[in-house]
């Protein structure tokens, strides 16, 4: 990509009284200034044969970005192989949907610890991952917000070195409440972002995929996504980090507010 993309997950506000389908949700997200939208597939894929073509004509008439979440039922590292190959199946069916609108970027969180190490956790996720078919589409693991779940920037990162379909989701407000508020600074967000560099090379800061919203956390980690300005996370230091590395991609909003404050992230980012 030649520039850093924002939009948001899942089907835009509105003003009172608005509905939107995917076709009319693109649209109105192009008229207002935004590039992208995240396609919830989290509980079944609703991109089917009779929505398709109306869907990639209004992507391709817009000049817009679609990425679609994944699945929330999936888990890599399940105890019985039965529930593996579901999750494997779920996530096909996903990238399928993805590819009949031209989409990019299939986000899904790759599993759990249950009862097993992380090294273990780490060698059964990859096993699985391994056996995805390559259709073209990204394979993102998103990064996650708490402990107990698979999902570090290290993790996931480490991934996307040996599983040549895969790239990493960095959910920056995830790996903030993970550690409990730990993103705090410009160095903070700077310090992600020089790993992922160091590791996968500056092409992976030219093809970012992001989620980014404040966001509401304890002790064990993320609690709930909150509007910007009723949360902690530094989307100022986080956006000045962004412009410093000259990362390019696509920043998806995940707030309560989607195209407020997806508008609000990138109005800062284009003031810098």
């Amino acid at each position: 990509m030649d520039k850093l993309l924002f939009g948001i997950s899942g089907l835009p506000i509105g003003e009172e009284g608005m509905k939107f389908t995917y076709k009319t949700g693109i649209e109105y997200l192009k008229n207002i200034g935004l590039d992208a939208m995240e396609l919830p597939f989290v509980r079944s894929v609703n991109i089917t044969d009779k929505n398709k073509d109306e869907v990639l004509n209004s992507k391709l008439l817009n000049d817009f970005y679609l990425s679609a979440h994944g699945s929330y039922y999936i888990n890599l590292n399940a105890d019985e192989d039965e529930k593996q190959e579901k999750s494997l199946e779920r996530i096909i069916k996903g990238a399928e949907a993805l590819l009949k609108v031209q989409g990019r970027s299939l986000v899904f969180h790759p599993g759990f610890y249950l009862k097993d190490s992380k090294q273990e956790t780490f060698n059964t996720i990859k096993e699985n991952l391994l056996k995805l078919p390559d259709l073209g589409v990204d394979y993102r693991l998103e990064t996650t917000g708490k402990g107990t779940q698979f999902g570090s920037l290290e993790e996931n990162v480490a991934l996307c070195k040996e599983v040549k379909t895969c790239k990493p989701c960095i959910d920056f407000s995830h790996l903030h409440a993970r550690y409990n508020g730990s993103l705090k600074t410009y160095d903070d967000f700077a310090t992600v972002l020089q790993h992922i560099k160091n590791e996968l090379g500056y092409e992976a800061l030219e093809d970012m995929h992001i989620h980014i919203s404040g966001i509401n956390y304890g002790e064990k980690g993320e609690k709930n996504h909150l509007p910007f300005l009723e949360s902690d996370f530094k989307f100022e230091e986080c956006l000045k980090a962004f412009k410093t590395f000259d990362i390019k991609g696509c920043v998806v909003c995940e707030s309560p507010m989607l195209e407020k404050d997806a508008l609000l992230l990138k109005s800062f980012y284009e003031s810098l």
